[in-house]
This record gives structure tokens, C-alpha cells and sequence, in this order.
């Protein structure tokens, strides 16, 4: 009962992060991304623990900015790695082996992908200029 709790308040600070904006799904992200001709964005994130995640969120991902550049230029991956939110076997462990295969070490990590799978550009860490610079830094590694 406890981690629904918890996990009922995060999606209910979260409202965005948490919409139907964000896939788990990257295979099926990858063939929308390739029909809609737009990047993929894979965060991998610990959503419920890491400091630097949770600003990053607030800072860009929940807002209303966010959503309005997704919808025309990227279709966002959550790759969440949670230590109080349940997660399917199956979610779990997709999660771990997109970590596995983009080598990500850090949280968060955002990497930008072409619709194929190519890894256009990478950032770990916490990136200050909220949604400018996130703009910003999406613009630059468009292909």
C-alpha cells in the first residue's frame, strides 16, 4: 500500500512526465519517431530518488513548453529506474538493457536518436537553462 501511495504522488506532481506524451515502449517509439519524422528522445532516468532528475523535470519535461516541442519535433522515451515506484519484470528489464546498450553510467541521461536508432547526441547530468537551453541543445544535433 505504501509504494502506491508513493507512487500515486509522484504521478500526481508529475501531470506531464507522466502523460501519454512519454512512451516505455522503444521499439514502437522508434517506427513512430520514422512515420511522424521525428527524434527520439531517451531519458533514462531514477525519477523518484535522484535530485538531479527530479529538477530536470520540473525544469523542462512538466511543462507546457516541453509538450508543444515533443509534439512537433520528438517522441520522448522514459527509461526509469525507480527504487520506490513498482515496475514490471518486463519494463525493468527493457530498461536495463537500453542502459546496457547506449553504455548510459549516470542519471540523468538524455540522448537524442535519429528514427533508426543512431545516437545523434548525449547529455548526463543536470542542464541548467531549463527549457531554452534544452531547446537549445536539441536544435544544435538536428539532422
Amino acid at each position: 500500500m505504501k509504494q502506491f501511495l508513493i507512487a500515486f504522488l509522484i504521478a500526481s506532481i508529475l501531470p506531464l512526465h507522466g502523460s501519454d506524451l512519454w512512451s516505455t515502449d522503444y521499439a514502437a517509439s522508434l517506427k513512430k519517431a520514422a512515420a511522424e519524422k521525428r527524434m527520439v528522445l531517451l531519458e533514462f532516468t531514477g525519477s523518484d530518488w535522484c535530485p538531479p532528475c527530479k529538477l530536470q523535470a520540473k525544469e523542462v519535461f512538466d511543462t507546457p513548453q516541453f509538450k508543444e516541442f515533443a509534439e512537433a519535433h520528438l517522441v520522448p522515451v522514459k527509461l526509469d529506474f525507480p527504487r520506490n515506484i513498482p515496475q514490471s519484470d518486463e519494463v525493468r528489464s527493457a530498461n536495463r538493457e537500453l542502459s546496457e546498450k547506449y553504455g548510459v553510467d549516470g542519471f540523468p541521461t538524455l540522448i537524442l536518436l535519429d528514427s533508426r536508432g543512431g545516437e545523434l547526441a548525449r547529455t548526463v547530468g543536470y542542464n541548467r537553462g531549463g527549457m531554452e537551453g534544452f531547446v537549445e541543445w536539441v536544435e544544435a544535433h538536428k539532422k
